[in-house]
Order: structure tokens, then C-alpha cells, then sequence
């Protein structure tokens, strides 16, 4: 079974998300946990997520990816933003345990200038502060593009913090296809390659969600512009590749096109009448 969904606005709640989720005939999604640019989050609704929990169990969903705001920074160089970080990664593994044994995905952050190794050495730093056993939540490290000072273009940076976490068990990585392409693995032409060297690296154990996006810029542009699928660089073709590979199996496939719920509804239809699984 393809498990696949979109990035939906948490506005309404978590009922309010799963009934969109069956409304576009999808078994997992996305949303932010708050705004992307950072701010307080909602209160939970015991209630509404009370009846999330029933739907999401009547109907199989997949595990879901809370996204963290993009403003989440653990490698700054300012210490108010490193704090903000912290305070913010904290309060979400809080809450997502109303909702137990999903993901948090997180952007590992930009070093602006301050070398890549104390980078890496701050992000896992901060993760081995938070990350506690007793949590059912899994964070997730998203790979990321190399625009700017972006810790986590290469699978060799990401192993480097992972290999730093002393609780490996909470952690794993989110592949997002635009990113990896734009970053210069050419899943296009080499998916093969690319996946046995995610394997070499990081281990494939460890690759627990993707995020599914063509893309607006060309291969190694290391610019982070999402695409509708088929109509950018990596293309229909290949993304149908990409979610047919054995190694994939059973990942939940997150879509951030730029797309509304009939779009994305359309992509999905498209996606799994194209899988094979």
C-alpha cells in the first residue's frame, strides 16, 4: 500500500485534518505545529484530539509528520534564537504526546557562518538535551538543499549529528526529493546510487518518512523551490520510480507542491494508480 498525504493547515484541529485526509483518499499527512515563522502554539483540544485518535485508528492511518517552524535555529549564533529552539522543541515533543508514536520533523538549521562542524556540534548538542527515553515521538532530520550556510545538504552531515545522539532510537531522517536533488543526488538518472549511498552513510533503517516534491530549479542549484509533480526538473517519470522502489516500502510520502486540496488530491490519485506495491 503507497502511504501517502499532503501538508494540511492545522487551523481547525485535528478532526478537522482527518477528515481531509479521507476527503483526498490519503492515509497520512503533514501540518505545522505552529506558525512557520515561529510564534505560540494552539492549545490542545483534549476532546478533538480524542476523536483524531478514533478516526485515525478506524481507518489505518499511517504515521503522520508534525513539521517544526522554520525559525527553529539550533545552530545560530544567537543565543535568543538558540534558546527559542529549545524552548520550542521541548513544548511539541510535549504535545505531540497526545498523539503518540508519530514524527517531528526539523530543518537541522544554519551555522551562518560559523563553520559546519560547530554546527553539527550544537544541533546534536541541543538533541541530547531534549530527547528523553520515555517519549514515543521520533525526530526527524530533514536533508536539506546547501543554500546558504544550511547544516544538512550532505548524508555525511546528518550521519555526523546522528552518530553524536546518544538516544539513536528517537531519531531518524525525513529525504525530501527536491532537496536531495538540488543538493546533487541525481535521483533522477541514479536513484540506485543515491539510495545506496543514503544506506552506506545513514542507513536506510533510518529513512522513516520523504518528502514528495518535484522542483522549480535544476539539478545541484542548491535552491529550495518546490514544484507540482511533473511539471519541474526531476519529473513524473522518476518521482514514479522513486515511490516504486523496493527500498521505499511503507515510508509515509508527505506532498509539499504548491498545490491546494484538489490539487493534491488529483497528485495522490495519480500516484497510486501509478504504484505497483
Amino acid at each position: 500500500m503507497l502511504n501517502i498525504g499532503c501538508h494540511l493547515s492545522s487551523s481547525k484541529g485535528f478532526t478537522a485534518m482527518a477528515r481531509n485526509v479521507l476527503k483526498i483518499n490519503a492515509d497520512t499527512f503533514q501540518f505545522f505545529t505552529r506558525n512557520p515563522q515561529g510564534g505560540r502554539a494552539k492549545e490542545i483540544d483534549v476532546k478533538d484530539v480524542a476523536e483524531f485518535n478514533n478516526i485515525a485508528k478506524r481507518h489505518n492511518f499511517a504515521k503522520f509528520v508534525a513539521h517544526a517552524p522554520y525559525t527553529l535555529n539550533p545552530c545560530s549564533d544567537n543565543p535568543s534564537t538558540r534558546e527559542f529552539a529549545e524552548m520550542v522543541f521541548v513544548d511539541d515533543l510535549h504535545r505531540m504526546e497526545f498523539v503518540p508514536g508519530n514524527y517531528y520533523n526539523f530543518h537541522p538549521g544554519s551555522h551562518v557562518g560559523q563553520g559546519v562542524e560547530q554546527g553539527i556540534a550544537m544541533i546534536s548538542d541541543l538533541l541530547n538535551k531534549i530527547l528523553q527515553p520515555s517519549q514515543s515521538t521520533m525526530v526527524l532530520l530533514e536533508t536539506m538543499s546547501g543554500k546558504g550556510s544550511e547544516v544538512g545538504a550532505s548524508f555525511e552531515e546528518l550521519q555526523q549529528i546522528m552518530s553524536r545522539v546518544k538516544l539513536k532510537d528517537k531519531l531518524g531522517v525525513c529525504l525530501d526529493t527536491c532537496h536531495v536533488y538540488s543538493a546533487g543526488y541525481d535521483i533522477v538518472n541514479n536513484l540506485d546510487a543515491v539510495l545506496t549511498e543514503f544506506d552506506k552513510i545513514i542507513g536506510l533503517k533510518n529513512l522513516k518518512a520523504v518528502h514528495l516534491n518535484d522542483s522549480k530549479m535544476p539539478f545541484a542549484s542548491h535552491k529550495d523551490r518546490h514544484e507540482k509533480i511533473g511539471q519541474g526538473t526531476i519529473g513524473k517519470e522518476a518521482i514514479i520510480r522513486f515511490i516504486n522502489h523496493e527500498a521505499l516500502k511503507n515510508i509515509p510520502f508527505i506532498l509539499e507542491t504548491p498545490n491546494d486540496l484538489n490539487g493534491w488530491a488529483d497528485e495522490i490519485k495519480m500516484l497510486q494508480e501509478a504504484y505497483k506495491g
